[in-house]
């Protein structure tokens, strides 16, 4: 039922319809009212949001005396959080509703899982992060 809206997500986008399916058993609907929080800069990671509904705010505190910078905003098909699959950092940023955002949650721990359980899962994800490895570098090389 989650698959189409996984496809989105573009560390998936390699991955076939079974493999969609195998990631989206493990992910609940999540419902945040206006102004709440879906997640706090510091926090350690809890999974990848993909928002269905409704706007966030993405803030970040640069320095602790200084307002928070707002960083922009995501609306409907926006992913969230992407790499808390794959690194246990912290939250580098504040996500909060905007207005009312229903978000699908594809949980850490239930995507390792299923990397364990689905390898080719996790072969085709290296491809896309070696992909976007080459692409960083070339940047850099261009400055």
């Amino acid at each position: 039922m989650y698959e189409d809206t996984l496809k989105r997500v573009s560390l998936f986008s390699s991955l076939d319809r079974k493999e969609l399916q195998a990631l989206a058993q493990s992910c609940q609907e999540r419902k945040y009212s206006a102004g709440s929080t879906l997640f706090s800069q510091g926090d350690t990671g809890v999974g990848l949001y993909v928002i269905t509904s409704g706007t966030v705010r993405i803030t970040q505190a640069i320095h602790p005396d200084k307002a928070e910078e707002v960083l922009g905003t995501e609306s409907t098909w926006g992913v969230l959080g992407e790499m808390a699959l794959l690194d246990d950092l912290p939250r580098s940023a504040t996500v909060t509703a905007v207005d009312d955002v229903t978000a699908l949650l594809l949980p850490v721990w239930e995507f390792r899982a299923a990397l364990q359980s689905h390898p080719d899962i996790a072969i085709k994800l290296l491809s896309v992060l070696s992909r976007r490895l080459r692409k960083a570098e070339n940047r850099m090389h261009d400055h």
